[in-house]
């Protein structure tokens, strides 16, 4: 799906609503003088009237009548005082009285301009041929033709007296005549011929005043809607800026918001003369800005954000971003030379951002996506690169995000790993449901053993998921994204499920069946009434409760306390194990075990890290060997390797071994025939078995 226009606020522009504003205020100046030049015909039509009638007539007379008739009515015309002239079809004059000052009659040549009269037609408007006028002539054929005095002498006549006496347009001079000489042609069919009279229109000048006031009044007009129309454009133009800065503004630093730095930047990076420069676009996160605001108020987090944006503003250069995206997130664009410049430029911004007074101790991290346009183009493939804001930024936040398990300040950039492990993560979830109906998870147990004696005393089940085109995946690659997504518990019933199904079996058997440990997460821990859901799937596999320990991680017990005491109490009146795993990886609490009723004490591998150059380690894991056995518990030490470390732990009491020195996690068949056969199958004892370099299972999560 293209990304053309996902981001693409339309521009207001002045110049083309100007222009065609202003083409409509001629075209409507057009129109009024066309409208009262139309009026103007009509009037000198309504006025010629009677006199185009009397010429009609005279020219039937002359046409149809006797040849007395005919010098009559040429004799009336003269005694008038009328100008006259009778034409032929070529426009030869055959008789006339008078000067002949008709538009279209050279009196030079004492001929019209054209033989075929095409002048004088178009002169009157008339869109015909000469003959065909002629010959279909009638009692009200006539059409008027122009004196060529008219527009010259009269309108300058006009022009003068109105020039030399004002008054004469204002109404005091109103009975004042002018007039304005125009011809009457009349076709006469019978002789071929055309009569032509001359006529004298009158007009007030009053009229000329009605006239000039109505265009007057009708330009004002026309000009004040065209002073609208602009007005209108520019209070639009106003008010589009005035809601572009509205919808731009994010109301908490006072600045702008996320859609303008996504505007702006996808401006920036379309525009070829950006094409080869390199930028970073960068999510640059408030750490713990959430604390602040408990800790403070929301009124002091604005406040300090407010100041955060302002530091970082002053050291921006020129045509670079910042905006207010989510709560705690500051968008940045920034033009670098290289991932060294971009790196160097954040370190001093988040270096002065954190030294801010505030009584707080403030952090920030940096996510890093380096473009450059003239690259993602080629990448993409696109003929006009179109970036993709929301992917750009989005790469910068997965780049952030990978520093979630620091507290402190920090920069990262964005690589192809990122994107690797996010399809991973996502091929995990989408595959998880159906990997636990198809059973695709395998129980593998990882026995524990007496150091004292080499006797097998436990056993913890460990998970692996036997994927048909992956092959086996190890837990540390899925456990931490159940973790996060949340489905662990269902890893948690499928774990508890399988091993009491096979520890009533074997007891069936006739095994050796000795306690197992399954892990119960955290996130269980939200489950109401979580001891008896637990002894309702215990139970529905015919399993003893007391072969089942539920093993719980050292960082549940300080989600609730109270609520972890109530369950463990339970589980044990139920019959149940329960031990503390991962004790000693850095949330110990004496405290938490003099509370916790609980059966099992297992000691982290790190304790044993070195313990055989280190006295103080030994010390260490000799007093805590020492607590457990008061508080009655039994104590399990994990990830022992050496011989040297068994035969320690072994004089210090600790109960159980479970590491490779023993024994590797194995599947469900090895464990079957190897540690727990059916009796009379001979069981040689354990030896010491060096660590494979190729399963790191001592430090990975396991289930």
């Amino acid at each position: 799906m293209s990304n053309k226009g996902k981001y693409k606020i339309p521009k207001s522009h002045a110049l083309w609503p100007i222009l065609w504003r202003t083409v409509v205020f001629l075209g409507i100046i057009a129109m009024i003088f066309a409208v009262l030049n139309i009026l103007a015909g009509y009037v000198r039509d309504f006025r010629s009237e009677a006199d185009t009638t009397y010429v009609r007539n005279l020219a039937d007379i002359i046409d149809h009548g006797t040849e007395a008739e005919s010098e009559e009515a040429l004799n009336a015309l003269s005694s008038d005082g009328h100008n006259y002239c009778i034409i032929d079809l070529y426009g030869e004059v055959v008789e006339h009285s008078g000067s002949i000052s008709v538009s279209g009659y050279n009196d030079k040549k004492g001929e019209f301009y054209s033989g075929d009269l095409k002048d004088i037609l178009d002169e009157a408007g008339v869109d015909d041929d000469i003959h065909k006028i002629v010959l279909d002539a009638g009692s009200n054929s006539t059409f008027l033709l122009d004196d060529y005095n008219t527009k010259i002498d009269a309108f300058s006549e006009v022009y003068d007296m109105a020039r030399n006496n004002p008054g004469v347009l204002f109404g005091s001079s109103s009975d004042a005549v002018f007039s304005f000489p125009y011809w009457i042609a009349a076709p006469m069919s019978e002789s071929s011929q055309i009569l032509m009279v001359k006529s004298i229109l009158t007009v007030k000048v009053k009229d000329y005043t009605y006239l000039a006031a109505g265009i007057i009044i009708a330009v004002i007009i026309a000009f004040f809607v065209f002073i609208l129309m602009i007005v209108s454009v520019i209070m639009n133009l106003s008010a589009n800026s005035k809601l572009r800065r509205w919808l731009y503004r994010d109301n908490i630093i006072k600045g702008h918001n996320w859609l303008w730095y996504a505007v702006t930047t996808q401006d920036i990076l379309c525009k070829r003369k950006n094409a080869h420069k390199t930028y970073a676009v960068v999510d640059l996160v408030f750490v713990r800005y959430r604390n602040f605001v408990l800790c403070h108020s929301v009124k002091e987090a604005e406040a300090l954000l407010r100041q955060v944006v302002l530091v970082i503003f002053k050291k921006l250069k020129k045509g670079e971003l910042i905006a207010h995206s989510t709560a705690a997130a500051l968008p940045l664009f920034l033009e670098v030379k290289d991932e060294d410049d971009a790196r160097a430029r954040l370190q001093d911004i988040i270096s002065t951002l954190e030294a801010i007074p505030c009584g707080h101790r403030l952090a920030f991290k940096a996510g890093v996506y380096l473009v450059i346009p003239a690259q993602e183009k080629v990448a993409l493939n696109q003929k006009h690169y179109i970036p993709d804001i929301d992917l750009l930024y989005n790469n910068a936040c997965a780049a952030s995000l990978s520093l979630s398990e620091v507290a402190d300040s920090g920069i990262a950039f964005f690589d192809s790993n990122l994107v690797d492990e996010e399809k991973w993560i996502d091929t995990v979830t989408n595959r998880q449901q159906a990997a636990v109906n198809n059973e695709e998870f395998l129980v593998y147990y990882q026995p524990k053993y007496d150091p004292r004696t080499n006797e097998h005393m436990g056993t913890e089940a460990l998970i692996r998921w036997q994927t048909p085109d992956m092959g086996l995946v190890p837990p540390y690659k899925f456990i931490p994204i159940f973790e996060d997504n949340g489905f662990i518990t269902h890893i948690d019933d499928y774990m508890l499920t399988h091993v009491a199904r096979n520890q009533a079996r074997w007891l069936h058997e006739g095994r050796k069946c000795v306690p197992i440990s399954c892990n119960v997460s955290r996130a269980h821990f939200g489950t109401e009434n979580l001891a008896e859901y637990i002894c309702n799937l215990v139970d529905r596999e015919g399993c003893p409760r007391s072969l089942i320990e539920i093993e719980l991680t050292e960082s549940a017990f300080f989600d609730d306390e109270n609520a972890m005491i109530t369950t463990i109490n339970r589980l044990k009146y139920y019959g149940f194990l329960v031990s503390m795993d991962d004790f000693g990886t850095g949330y110990s609490s004496l405290n938490s075990l003099k509370d916790m009723p609980l059966d099992i004490l297992k000691l982290d591998a790190g304790f044993f890290r070195g313990s055989e150059d280190n006295p103080r380690t030994r010390i260490v894991v000799s007093e805590a060997l020492a607590l457990a056995k008061s508080l009655n518990m039994k104590t399990v030490a994990e990830g022992v390797e050496d011989k040297s470390t068994v035969d320690f732990l072994a004089q210090e009491g600790c109960d159980m071994i479970q590491g490779f020195y023993y024994a590797k996690p194995m599947p469900q068949a090895e464990y079957e025939n190897t540690v727990i056969p059916v009796p009379g199958q001979q069981v040689q004892a354990p030896e010491a078995e060096p660590a494979p370099a190729a399963e790191p299972a001592q430090s990975e999560p396991e289930e």
